[in-house]
């Protein structure tokens, strides 16, 4: 279930695979990560969440860091916190984005849809930095394949940013994006994660490459 990118005593960084739950939220959920890291190690199973700092939402895949110790998540949690975790990810938005731009606009959970969050004025900041890296065109519409750095990490962010300037991820059908045959959840993978690795403090890098299946995705737009 695992597809691990590093590991020593300290952490365990992971390339999530999109489908997958990280955490149950207190109720046990089937083939979540936090349930398999509780059954396969048992250093998870003497932390809170069996060691996860951070989500990814069931639909993303990409790099994940997990601490192994309690020493280890007290840090992580802290990073998160001040901001000093620098996240990019990967996204193909259905419109014609500018080649650079920020979003910075507050979330709340939404009052209109289960398990849907919206922009509201008294929602908590959240803020959303994007570069253009290709676009495309398919029939007579522009798509923006972007890498976006994200300054907070709110729940649903940057599917709900890009859907309020109307500008939704391919396939992600929750915040109104197109869905086509070729993919079957939203076009948003977690690219790359730099933090400072709470022992040996040295700032360290993971990266995982986009995955097949929005490779092959992107093979049926062409490229402008």
């Amino acid at each position: 279930m695992l597809n691990i990118v590093f590991e020593d005593k300290d952490i365990l960084v992971i390339n999530k695979a999109a489908g997958v739950v990280v955490t149950s939220e207190g109720v046990k959920v089937e083939n979540s990560i936090e349930e398999y890291l509780r059954e396969n190690f048992e250093w998870a199973k003497k932390l809170e969440r069996a060691g996860i700092v951070h989500r990814l939402d069931k639909g993303t895949s990409g790099i994940m860091v997990i601490a192994k110790n309690e020493l280890s998540q007290k840090n992580l949690k802290k990073q998160f916190k001040e901001r000093k975790v620098r996240k990019t990810y990967v996204a193909l938005i259905g419109g014609d984005t500018v080649m650079d731009g920020e979003i910075k606009v507050p979330i709340k959970r939404s009052k209109y849809g289960f398990g849907k969050w919206g922009v509201s004025e008294d929602g908590k900041e959240a803020w959303t930095i994007f570069r253009t890296i290709q676009k495309y065109k398919l029939g007579n519409k522009i798509y923006s394949l972007v890498e976006i750095n994200l300054k907070t990490g709110r729940t649903h962010q940057i599917r709900v940013h890009f859907s309020y300037l109307r500008w939704p991820l391919v396939g992600d059908r929750t915040y109104g994006g197109e869905m086509f045959e070729w993919i079957g959840r939203p076009f948003l993978h977690a690219k790359r994660l730099e933090i400072e690795h709470p022992g040996s403090k040295k700032k360290v890098v993971f990266e995982a490459e986009l995955p097949n299946e929005l490779k092959e995705a992107l093979r049926n737009y062409e490229k402008v």
